[in-house]
Protein backbone atom coordinates (compact mmCIF):
# COMPACT_ATOMS: atom_id res chain seq x y z
CA UNK A 1 0.00 0.00 0.00
CA UNK A 2 1.57 3.25 -1.17
CA UNK A 3 0.57 6.24 0.94
CA UNK A 4 1.08 9.90 -0.07
CA UNK A 5 4.45 11.38 0.81
CA UNK A 6 4.23 13.79 3.77
CA UNK A 7 4.79 17.47 3.00
CA UNK A 8 8.20 18.58 4.24
CA UNK A 9 7.01 22.16 4.80
CA UNK A 10 4.28 20.90 7.15
CA UNK A 11 6.64 18.65 9.10
CA UNK A 12 9.07 21.56 9.52
CA UNK A 13 6.35 23.70 11.11
CA UNK A 14 5.22 21.13 13.68
CA UNK A 15 6.11 23.28 16.70
CA UNK A 16 4.22 26.26 15.27
CA UNK A 17 1.19 24.13 14.37
CA UNK A 18 1.03 22.59 17.83
CA UNK A 19 1.43 25.98 19.51
CA UNK A 20 -1.45 27.48 17.51
CA UNK A 21 -3.70 24.50 18.26
CA UNK A 22 -2.91 24.82 21.98
CA UNK A 23 -3.92 28.45 21.71
CA UNK A 24 -7.56 27.47 20.97
CA UNK A 25 -7.81 24.10 22.75
CA UNK A 26 -7.16 22.92 26.32
CA UNK A 27 -3.54 21.87 26.72
CA UNK A 28 -4.41 18.22 27.33
CA UNK A 29 -6.49 18.21 24.12
CA UNK A 30 -3.38 18.47 21.92
CA UNK A 31 -1.12 15.41 21.82
CA UNK A 32 2.25 15.80 20.11
CA UNK A 33 4.60 13.48 22.04
CA UNK A 34 5.77 10.86 19.48
CA UNK A 35 5.28 8.07 22.01
CA UNK A 36 1.68 9.12 22.60
CA UNK A 37 0.78 9.75 18.96
CA UNK A 38 1.49 6.08 18.22
CA UNK A 39 -1.94 5.36 19.70
CA UNK A 40 -3.34 6.97 16.56
CA UNK A 41 -1.02 5.36 13.99
CA UNK A 42 -3.69 2.99 12.69
CA UNK A 43 -7.26 1.85 13.12
CA UNK A 44 -8.63 -1.69 13.02
CA UNK A 45 -6.86 -2.22 9.69
CA UNK A 46 -3.64 -2.57 11.65
CA UNK A 47 -1.51 -3.89 8.79
CA UNK A 48 -0.69 -0.28 7.87
CA UNK A 49 0.71 2.17 10.42
CA UNK A 50 1.94 5.75 10.49
CA UNK A 51 2.00 8.06 13.53
CA UNK A 52 0.39 11.46 12.82
CA UNK A 53 1.99 14.86 13.26
CA UNK A 54 -0.20 15.30 16.32
CA UNK A 55 -3.70 14.50 17.58
CA UNK A 56 -6.38 16.87 18.88
CA UNK A 57 -9.33 15.91 21.06
CA UNK A 58 -11.89 18.73 21.04
CA UNK A 59 -14.91 18.60 23.34
CA UNK A 60 -17.36 20.78 21.39
CA UNK A 61 -18.38 21.84 17.90
CA UNK A 62 -16.78 25.22 18.50
CA UNK A 63 -13.45 23.65 19.43
CA UNK A 64 -13.58 21.48 16.29
CA UNK A 65 -14.22 24.60 14.21
CA UNK A 66 -11.31 26.44 15.81
CA UNK A 67 -8.89 23.55 15.21
CA UNK A 68 -9.98 23.05 11.60
CA UNK A 69 -9.67 26.75 10.82
CA UNK A 70 -6.04 26.73 11.97
CA UNK A 71 -5.23 23.59 9.98
CA UNK A 72 -6.87 25.07 6.89
CA UNK A 73 -4.91 28.31 7.19
CA UNK A 74 -1.63 26.43 7.63
CA UNK A 75 -2.26 23.82 4.91
CA UNK A 76 -2.25 20.87 7.31
CA UNK A 77 -4.12 17.67 6.33
CA UNK A 78 -6.74 16.55 8.87
CA UNK A 79 -7.96 12.98 9.38
CA UNK A 80 -11.18 12.74 11.43
CA UNK A 81 -11.34 9.77 13.80
CA UNK A 82 -14.26 8.25 15.64
CA UNK A 83 -13.28 5.29 17.81
CA UNK A 84 -10.66 3.85 15.46
CA UNK A 85 -12.67 0.71 14.66
CA UNK A 86 -12.55 1.19 10.87
CA UNK A 87 -11.66 -2.03 9.06
CA UNK A 88 -10.84 -0.22 5.82
CA UNK A 89 -8.22 2.23 7.05
CA UNK A 90 -10.72 5.07 7.19
CA UNK A 91 -8.79 6.96 9.88
CA UNK A 92 -5.28 6.11 8.73
CA UNK A 93 -3.06 9.22 9.04
CA UNK A 94 0.02 10.36 7.19
CA UNK A 95 3.08 11.76 8.99
CA UNK A 96 2.06 15.36 8.19
CA UNK A 97 -1.58 14.96 9.27
CA UNK A 98 -3.47 16.02 12.36
CA UNK A 99 -5.78 13.36 13.78
CA UNK A 100 -9.00 14.98 14.98
CA UNK A 101 -10.68 12.61 17.43
CA UNK A 102 -14.21 13.07 18.75
CA UNK A 103 -13.96 10.73 21.75
CA UNK A 104 -14.58 13.56 24.25
CA UNK A 105 -17.79 14.56 22.47
CA UNK A 106 -20.15 11.92 23.85
CA UNK A 107 -23.13 13.72 25.38
CA UNK A 108 -26.82 13.17 24.75
CA UNK A 109 -28.12 16.61 23.77
CA UNK A 110 -31.84 15.97 23.34
CA UNK A 111 -34.34 13.10 23.37
CA UNK A 112 -37.83 13.44 21.92
CA UNK A 113 -39.92 10.28 22.24
CA UNK A 114 -43.05 11.83 20.74
CA UNK A 115 -41.18 12.54 17.50
CA UNK A 116 -38.89 9.52 17.87
CA UNK A 117 -35.47 11.07 17.66
CA UNK A 118 -32.34 11.55 19.73
CA UNK A 119 -29.63 14.15 19.20
CA UNK A 120 -26.14 13.21 20.35
CA UNK A 121 -22.58 14.36 20.02
CA UNK A 122 -20.83 12.25 17.43
CA UNK A 123 -18.27 10.69 19.76
CA UNK A 124 -20.98 8.73 21.55
CA UNK A 125 -20.75 4.99 20.99
CA UNK A 126 -23.36 3.22 18.91
CA UNK A 127 -24.59 0.93 21.70
CA UNK A 128 -24.84 3.75 24.23
CA UNK A 129 -27.38 5.50 21.99
CA UNK A 130 -29.74 2.60 22.61
CA UNK A 131 -28.60 2.62 26.24
CA UNK A 132 -29.89 6.17 26.60
CA UNK A 133 -33.43 5.29 25.50
CA UNK A 134 -33.99 1.57 26.13
CA UNK A 135 -35.46 1.99 29.62
CA UNK A 136 -38.25 3.97 27.95
CA UNK A 137 -38.90 1.23 25.41
CA UNK A 138 -36.91 2.54 22.43
CA UNK A 139 -33.75 1.55 20.54
CA UNK A 140 -31.40 2.72 17.77
CA UNK A 141 -31.49 0.21 14.92
CA UNK A 142 -28.04 0.15 13.17
CA UNK A 143 -25.88 -2.36 15.05
CA UNK A 144 -22.36 -2.90 13.66
CA UNK A 145 -20.44 -5.80 15.21
CA UNK A 146 -18.24 -3.19 16.89
CA UNK A 147 -21.26 -1.36 18.35
CA UNK A 148 -19.85 -1.56 21.88
CA UNK A 149 -16.90 0.61 20.80
CA UNK A 150 -17.63 2.33 17.47
CA UNK A 151 -18.67 5.99 17.48
CA UNK A 152 -21.61 7.60 15.72
CA UNK A 153 -19.12 9.82 13.86
CA UNK A 154 -17.60 6.76 12.21
CA UNK A 155 -21.04 5.24 11.60
CA UNK A 156 -22.05 8.35 9.66
CA UNK A 157 -18.73 8.55 7.83
CA UNK A 158 -18.91 4.94 6.61
CA UNK A 159 -22.71 4.59 6.42
CA UNK A 160 -22.43 1.61 8.76
CA UNK A 161 -24.99 -1.17 8.94
CA UNK A 162 -25.02 -4.29 11.04
CA UNK A 163 -26.81 -7.56 11.52
CA UNK A 164 -30.28 -5.99 11.68
CA UNK A 165 -29.93 -3.69 8.67
CA UNK A 166 -31.87 -6.20 6.56
CA UNK A 167 -35.09 -4.86 8.07
CA UNK A 168 -34.13 -1.46 9.47
CA UNK A 169 -31.62 -0.22 6.94
CA UNK A 170 -28.15 1.23 7.41
CA UNK A 171 -27.11 4.54 8.98
CA UNK A 172 -28.43 6.72 6.15
CA UNK A 173 -31.93 5.27 6.70
CA UNK A 174 -31.80 6.28 10.37
CA UNK A 175 -30.03 9.65 10.12
CA UNK A 176 -32.21 12.78 10.28
CA UNK A 177 -29.67 15.56 10.57
CA UNK A 178 -26.08 16.51 11.36
CA UNK A 179 -24.01 19.41 12.57
CA UNK A 180 -20.96 19.54 10.34
CA UNK A 181 -17.78 21.60 10.46
CA UNK A 182 -16.15 22.23 7.08
CA UNK A 183 -12.40 22.25 6.57
CA UNK A 184 -12.50 26.05 6.67
CA UNK A 185 -14.00 25.91 10.17
CA UNK A 186 -17.53 26.87 9.19
CA UNK A 187 -20.36 25.24 11.15
CA UNK A 188 -23.26 23.91 9.03
CA UNK A 189 -26.58 22.35 10.07
CA UNK A 190 -28.05 19.86 7.59
CA UNK A 191 -31.44 18.19 8.00
CA UNK A 192 -32.95 18.06 11.46
CA UNK A 193 -35.64 16.49 13.59
CA UNK A 194 -38.04 16.06 10.70
CA UNK A 195 -38.45 13.91 7.62
CA UNK A 196 -37.80 16.44 4.87
CA UNK A 197 -35.17 19.17 4.97
CA UNK A 198 -35.53 22.44 3.11
CA UNK A 199 -33.41 23.25 0.06
CA UNK A 200 -31.08 20.54 -1.20
CA UNK A 201 -31.01 17.41 0.95
CA UNK A 202 -27.31 16.75 1.42
CA UNK A 203 -27.49 14.14 4.17
CA UNK A 204 -27.03 11.45 1.54
CA UNK A 205 -23.83 13.19 0.42
CA UNK A 206 -22.46 13.48 3.96
CA UNK A 207 -23.41 9.99 5.13
CA UNK A 208 -20.74 7.72 3.69
CA UNK A 209 -18.35 10.53 2.69
CA UNK A 210 -15.71 9.20 5.12
CA UNK A 211 -14.98 12.58 6.68
CA UNK A 212 -13.74 14.10 3.43
CA UNK A 213 -16.33 16.90 3.34
CA UNK A 214 -16.16 17.89 6.97
CA UNK A 215 -16.33 16.65 10.55
CA UNK A 216 -19.71 15.58 11.92
CA UNK A 217 -19.94 16.80 15.52
CA UNK A 218 -23.62 16.15 16.26
CA UNK A 219 -26.16 13.75 14.80
CA UNK A 220 -29.94 13.58 15.01
CA UNK A 221 -30.91 9.91 14.86
CA UNK A 222 -34.17 8.09 14.41
CA UNK A 223 -35.16 5.89 17.39
CA UNK A 224 -37.80 3.18 17.24
CA UNK A 225 -40.08 1.47 19.76
CA UNK A 226 -38.75 -1.90 20.83
CA UNK A 227 -40.51 -4.77 19.06
CA UNK A 228 -42.97 -6.82 21.07
CA UNK A 229 -40.69 -9.82 20.82
CA UNK A 230 -37.87 -11.37 18.80
CA UNK A 231 -36.67 -14.93 18.29
CA UNK A 232 -33.63 -16.32 16.46
CA UNK A 233 -33.22 -19.75 14.94
CA UNK A 234 -29.89 -21.45 14.22
CA UNK A 235 -29.52 -23.61 11.10
CA UNK A 236 -26.56 -25.88 10.41
CA UNK A 237 -25.68 -27.13 6.89
CA UNK A 238 -23.11 -29.48 5.43
CA UNK A 239 -21.85 -27.01 2.80
CA UNK A 240 -21.43 -23.26 2.28
CA UNK A 241 -23.20 -23.43 -1.06
CA UNK A 242 -26.27 -25.09 0.42
CA UNK A 243 -26.45 -22.47 3.17
CA UNK A 244 -26.16 -19.73 0.53
CA UNK A 245 -28.94 -21.32 -1.50
CA UNK A 246 -31.13 -21.44 1.62
CA UNK A 247 -30.60 -17.69 2.15
CA UNK A 248 -31.59 -17.00 -1.45
CA UNK A 249 -34.74 -19.13 -1.06
CA UNK A 250 -35.81 -17.29 2.12
CA UNK A 251 -35.43 -13.91 0.42
CA UNK A 252 -37.27 -15.12 -2.71
CA UNK A 253 -40.17 -16.30 -0.53
CA UNK A 254 -40.86 -12.69 0.44
CA UNK A 255 -40.13 -13.14 4.14
CA UNK A 256 -38.36 -10.20 5.79
CA UNK A 257 -36.41 -11.40 8.82
CA UNK A 258 -34.69 -8.87 11.03
CA UNK A 259 -31.37 -10.55 10.27
CA UNK A 260 -29.81 -13.45 8.36
CA UNK A 261 -26.20 -14.04 9.43
CA UNK A 262 -23.75 -16.56 7.94
CA UNK A 263 -20.71 -18.31 9.44
CA UNK A 264 -18.54 -21.06 7.92
CA UNK A 265 -16.59 -23.85 9.63
CA UNK A 266 -13.36 -21.92 10.37
CA UNK A 267 -15.39 -19.17 12.06
CA UNK A 268 -17.66 -21.66 13.83
CA UNK A 269 -14.71 -23.52 15.35
CA UNK A 270 -12.87 -20.32 16.30
CA UNK A 271 -15.91 -18.76 17.97
CA UNK A 272 -16.78 -21.98 19.75
CA UNK A 273 -13.29 -22.17 21.25
CA UNK A 274 -13.48 -18.47 22.15
CA UNK A 275 -17.06 -17.94 23.31
CA UNK A 276 -18.42 -21.49 23.82
CA UNK A 277 -21.82 -20.60 22.40
CA UNK A 278 -22.76 -24.24 21.78
CA UNK A 279 -22.66 -24.14 17.98
CA UNK A 280 -22.77 -27.41 15.99
CA UNK A 281 -19.57 -28.50 14.22
CA UNK A 282 -20.79 -28.16 10.65
CA UNK A 283 -19.65 -26.59 7.41
CA UNK A 284 -21.92 -23.55 7.62
CA UNK A 285 -24.59 -22.10 9.83
CA UNK A 286 -27.20 -19.39 9.53
CA UNK A 287 -28.71 -17.28 12.29
CA UNK A 288 -32.14 -16.05 11.23
CA UNK A 289 -34.09 -13.74 13.52
CA UNK A 290 -37.68 -12.51 13.23
CA UNK A 291 -39.65 -10.18 15.46
CA UNK A 292 -43.17 -9.03 16.23
CA UNK A 293 -46.03 -10.48 18.24
CA UNK A 294 -46.02 -14.16 19.22
CA UNK A 295 -48.40 -14.89 16.35
CA UNK A 296 -46.24 -13.01 13.84
CA UNK A 297 -43.08 -14.74 15.04
CA UNK A 298 -44.70 -18.16 14.87
CA UNK A 299 -45.98 -17.56 11.35
CA UNK A 300 -42.68 -16.20 10.01
CA UNK A 301 -40.53 -18.87 11.63
CA UNK A 302 -42.90 -21.57 10.41
CA UNK A 303 -42.32 -20.53 6.80
CA UNK A 304 -38.57 -20.06 7.29
CA UNK A 305 -38.14 -23.45 8.94
CA UNK A 306 -40.18 -25.10 6.18
CA UNK A 307 -37.83 -23.57 3.58
CA UNK A 308 -34.75 -24.61 5.56
CA UNK A 309 -35.87 -28.25 5.86
CA UNK A 310 -35.89 -28.41 2.07
CA UNK A 311 -32.08 -28.03 2.17
CA UNK A 312 -31.50 -30.96 4.57
CA UNK A 313 -29.99 -29.05 7.51
CA UNK A 314 -27.82 -30.96 9.95
CA UNK A 315 -29.38 -28.98 12.80
CA UNK A 316 -32.30 -26.61 13.39
CA UNK A 317 -32.38 -24.89 16.78
CA UNK A 318 -35.08 -22.40 17.73
CA UNK A 319 -34.45 -20.25 20.81
CA UNK A 320 -36.90 -21.21 23.56
CA UNK A 321 -36.12 -18.27 25.83
CA UNK A 322 -34.03 -15.11 26.18
CA UNK A 323 -30.97 -16.97 27.45
CA UNK A 324 -30.94 -19.32 24.46
CA UNK A 325 -31.41 -16.36 22.12
CA UNK A 326 -28.38 -14.61 23.62
CA UNK A 327 -26.28 -17.76 23.23
CA UNK A 328 -27.23 -18.08 19.57
CA UNK A 329 -26.03 -14.51 18.99
CA UNK A 330 -22.99 -14.82 21.28
CA UNK A 331 -20.80 -16.60 18.75
CA UNK A 332 -21.70 -14.25 15.89
CA UNK A 333 -20.96 -11.17 17.96
CA UNK A 334 -17.63 -12.72 19.04
CA UNK A 335 -16.52 -13.87 15.58
CA UNK A 336 -14.02 -11.13 14.75
CA UNK A 337 -12.34 -11.30 18.14
CA UNK A 338 -12.26 -15.09 17.96
CA UNK A 339 -10.54 -15.10 14.56
CA UNK A 340 -7.99 -12.61 15.85
CA UNK A 341 -7.05 -15.13 18.54
CA UNK A 342 -5.82 -17.67 16.00
CA UNK A 343 -4.10 -15.56 13.33
CA UNK A 344 -3.60 -12.20 11.72
CA UNK A 345 -6.43 -11.45 9.34
CA UNK A 346 -7.69 -8.88 6.88
CA UNK A 347 -11.45 -8.35 6.87
CA UNK A 348 -12.98 -7.52 3.50
CA UNK A 349 -16.31 -5.87 2.79
CA UNK A 350 -18.01 -6.53 -0.51
CA UNK A 351 -21.67 -6.77 -1.50
CA UNK A 352 -23.22 -9.18 -3.98
CA UNK A 353 -26.72 -10.13 -5.17
CA UNK A 354 -28.11 -12.71 -2.75
CA UNK A 355 -28.74 -15.08 -5.66
CA UNK A 356 -24.97 -15.18 -6.28
CA UNK A 357 -24.05 -16.36 -2.76
CA UNK A 358 -23.55 -20.05 -3.68
CA UNK A 359 -21.30 -19.22 -6.64
CA UNK A 360 -19.23 -16.60 -4.81
CA UNK A 361 -18.69 -18.83 -1.78
CA UNK A 362 -17.50 -21.63 -4.06
CA UNK A 363 -15.10 -19.29 -5.90
CA UNK A 364 -13.67 -17.94 -2.62
CA UNK A 365 -12.95 -21.52 -1.53
CA UNK A 366 -11.22 -22.20 -4.85
CA UNK A 367 -9.16 -19.00 -4.65
CA UNK A 368 -8.19 -19.86 -1.07
CA UNK A 369 -6.45 -22.97 -2.40
CA UNK A 370 -4.88 -21.03 -5.27
CA UNK A 371 -3.35 -18.41 -2.95
CA UNK A 372 -2.56 -20.84 -0.14
CA UNK A 373 -4.31 -18.68 2.48
CA UNK A 374 -7.25 -19.78 4.63
CA UNK A 375 -10.47 -17.77 4.65
CA UNK A 376 -13.17 -17.51 7.27
CA UNK A 377 -16.56 -16.23 6.11
CA UNK A 378 -18.87 -14.37 8.48
CA UNK A 379 -21.31 -11.86 7.07
CA UNK A 380 -24.78 -10.36 6.69
CA UNK A 381 -26.18 -12.89 4.24
CA UNK A 382 -29.67 -11.37 3.98
CA UNK A 383 -28.47 -8.38 1.99
CA UNK A 384 -25.41 -10.04 0.44
CA UNK A 385 -22.93 -8.00 2.49
CA UNK A 386 -19.91 -10.31 2.71
CA UNK A 387 -16.99 -10.12 5.17
CA UNK A 388 -14.37 -12.72 4.19
CA UNK A 389 -11.54 -12.87 6.75
CA UNK A 390 -8.27 -13.75 5.01
CA UNK A 391 -5.83 -15.34 7.47
CA UNK A 392 -2.11 -14.66 7.07
CA UNK A 393 1.11 -14.38 9.07
CA UNK A 394 2.16 -10.75 9.38
CA UNK A 395 5.64 -11.80 10.52
CA UNK A 396 6.36 -13.79 7.36
CA UNK A 397 7.79 -11.69 4.50
CA UNK A 398 5.47 -11.47 1.52
CA UNK A 399 2.38 -12.72 3.35
CA UNK A 400 0.75 -9.28 3.61
CA UNK A 401 1.26 -8.60 -0.09
CA UNK A 402 -0.16 -12.04 -0.92
CA UNK A 403 -3.15 -11.31 1.29
CA UNK A 404 -3.69 -7.98 -0.48
CA UNK A 405 -3.71 -9.65 -3.90
CA UNK A 406 -6.13 -12.32 -2.70
CA UNK A 407 -8.42 -9.68 -1.21
CA UNK A 408 -8.38 -7.66 -4.42
CA UNK A 409 -9.47 -10.73 -6.39
CA UNK A 410 -12.37 -11.35 -4.01
CA UNK A 411 -13.55 -7.76 -4.34
CA UNK A 412 -13.21 -7.91 -8.12
CA UNK A 413 -15.36 -11.06 -8.02
CA UNK A 414 -18.04 -9.16 -6.11
CA UNK A 415 -18.19 -6.54 -8.86
CA UNK A 416 -18.14 -9.18 -11.63
CA UNK A 417 -21.30 -10.86 -10.30
CA UNK A 418 -23.20 -7.58 -10.10
CA UNK A 419 -22.21 -6.35 -6.65
CA UNK A 420 -19.94 -3.58 -5.42
CA UNK A 421 -16.65 -3.06 -3.60
CA UNK A 422 -18.09 -2.11 -0.24
CA UNK A 423 -21.21 -2.49 1.82
CA UNK A 424 -20.67 -0.83 5.19
CA UNK A 425 -16.94 -0.53 5.90
CA UNK A 426 -16.28 2.26 3.43
CA UNK A 427 -13.42 2.66 0.96
CA UNK A 428 -10.71 3.99 3.28
CA UNK A 429 -7.24 3.20 2.01
CA UNK A 430 -8.06 -0.49 1.55
CA UNK A 431 -10.09 -0.05 -1.65
CA UNK A 432 -8.63 3.24 -2.83
CA UNK A 433 -6.72 1.61 -5.68
CA UNK A 434 -9.64 -0.63 -6.70
CA UNK A 435 -12.20 2.05 -7.53
CA UNK A 436 -11.49 1.65 -11.25
CA UNK A 437 -12.80 -1.92 -11.00
CA UNK A 438 -16.30 -0.71 -10.18
CA UNK A 439 -16.28 2.63 -11.97
CA UNK A 440 -15.16 3.09 -15.55
CA UNK A 441 -13.79 6.44 -16.68
CA UNK A 442 -17.18 7.31 -18.22
CA UNK A 443 -18.89 6.52 -14.90
CA UNK A 444 -16.60 8.87 -13.02
CA UNK A 445 -17.09 11.60 -15.60
CA UNK A 446 -20.87 11.26 -15.30
CA UNK A 447 -20.63 11.42 -11.50
CA UNK A 448 -18.59 14.58 -11.66
CA UNK A 449 -21.06 16.09 -14.11
CA UNK A 450 -23.93 15.38 -11.71
CA UNK A 451 -22.03 16.97 -8.85
CA UNK A 452 -21.33 20.04 -10.97
CA UNK A 453 -25.09 20.40 -11.44
CA UNK A 454 -25.42 20.54 -7.64
CA UNK A 455 -22.74 23.19 -7.42
CA UNK A 456 -24.42 25.28 -10.10
CA UNK A 457 -27.77 24.89 -8.32
CA UNK A 458 -26.20 26.24 -5.16
CA UNK A 459 -24.78 29.20 -7.06
CA UNK A 460 -27.98 29.95 -8.95
CA UNK A 461 -30.15 30.26 -5.86
CA UNK A 462 -27.52 32.18 -3.87
CA UNK A 463 -27.84 29.88 -0.88
CA UNK A 464 -26.28 31.60 2.16
CA UNK A 465 -25.77 28.56 4.35
CA UNK A 466 -22.35 27.41 3.28
CA UNK A 467 -23.91 24.88 0.92
CA UNK A 468 -21.77 25.90 -2.02
CA UNK A 469 -18.61 25.77 0.06
CA UNK A 470 -19.50 22.26 1.14
CA UNK A 471 -20.08 21.13 -2.41
CA UNK A 472 -16.84 22.65 -3.56
CA UNK A 473 -15.05 20.45 -1.07
CA UNK A 474 -15.79 17.61 -3.46
CA UNK A 475 -12.66 18.72 -5.33
CA UNK A 476 -14.55 19.60 -8.47
CA UNK A 477 -12.25 22.56 -8.88
CA UNK A 478 -9.61 20.21 -10.26
CA UNK A 479 -11.90 19.22 -13.11
CA UNK A 480 -13.94 22.38 -13.55
CA UNK A 481 -11.65 25.43 -12.97
CA UNK A 482 -13.79 27.74 -10.89
CA UNK A 483 -12.00 30.11 -8.52
CA UNK A 484 -12.94 29.28 -4.93
CA UNK A 485 -13.14 32.95 -3.95
CA UNK A 486 -15.78 33.53 -6.63
CA UNK A 487 -17.86 30.69 -5.24
CA UNK A 488 -17.55 32.00 -1.71
CA UNK A 489 -18.49 35.52 -2.78
CA UNK A 490 -21.52 34.30 -4.65
CA UNK A 491 -22.80 32.59 -1.55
Amino acid sequence: MQMPEPKAQVLARKAEIVARLRGVLPRDAVIDDPAETRVYECDALSAYRCPPLCAVLPASTEEVAAALKICYEMGVPVVPRGAGTSLAGGSMPTADAVILGVARMNDVIEVDYANRYIRVQSGRTNLSVTGAVETDGFFYAPDPSSQLACAIAGNVAMNSGGAHCLKYGVTTNNLLGVTLVTMEGEILHLGGAHLDAGRLDLLGVICGSEGQLGVVTEATLRILPKPEGARPVLMGFDSNEVAGACVSAIIKAGVLPVAIEFMDRPCIRATEAFAKAGYPDCEALLIVEVEGSDAEITEQLGLILEIARGFNPVELREAADEDQAKRIWLGRKSAFGAMGQINDYMCLDGTIPVSQLPFVLRRIAEMSKEFGLDVGNVFHAGDGNMHPLILYNANEPGQLELCERFGAEILKLCVEVGGCLTGEHGVGIEKRDLMHVQFAADDLDALLDDLLVLVNAALDVRVRTGLGKLLMNLHLVARFPLPRNEVHDAL
